[in-house]
């Protein structure tokens, strides 16, 4: 399911072989690398994951970012809740402030609500001058008042 930015299609496609590296290679700007684990770390980590759900994204043709969830409803019934988390996303640098990360997230909200049983996206960011708070907040995310552990600052959109 498509979305359109300036008459360019955004849309999530899945990773393959002859795509990794090119999704490996993307990059944020210098000042946001702390805010975001490396797209290979994240695609390392979705391996070992049950619950991952990871896309390229794609400005028609061109690759733009990469975009991570944790869905609880892909484990087995027994050890699974309905919940699913945005637990990765990035823009490329050259990307970024086109309108494109709005159109991506919000086809990645749109597939967390096709999740049977779920009743929320969560999210979390680091706090500092280049994190993505704003960008969440602007989206509709707001603050749960949870903070973890490692510090990350706990968001979420409801969906009733």
């Amino acid at each position: 399911m498509p979305l359109a930015t300036d008459k360019v299609a955004v849309t999530l496609r899945e990773i393959t072989a002859t795509t990794v590296r090119a999704v490996t290679d993307l990059r944020v700007k210098p000042e946001q690398e702390s805010y975001v684990a490396s797209n290979a770390v994240s695609i390392a980590q979705a391996y070992f994951a049950r619950d991952a759900w990871f896309r390229s994204i794609h400005a028609g043709e061109t690759l733009i970012g990469f975009a991570m969830l944790r869905d609880g409803t892909l484990l087995p019934p027994e050890s699974s809740k309905p919940e699913v988390s945005l637990w990765r996303f990035m823009i490329a640098a050259e990307y970024q402030n086109q309108g494109y990360g709005r159109e991506a997230l919000s086809l990645l909200v749109a597939h967390a609500r096709s999740r049977p049983g779920t009743k929320s996206i969560e999210t979390s960011y680091v706090a500092g001058p280049y994190s993505p708070k704003h960008f969440y907040l602007a989206f509709g995310f707001r603050h749960t008042g949870e903070v973890k552990a490692n510090g990350e600052v706990c968001l979420t959109i409801d969906f009733v």
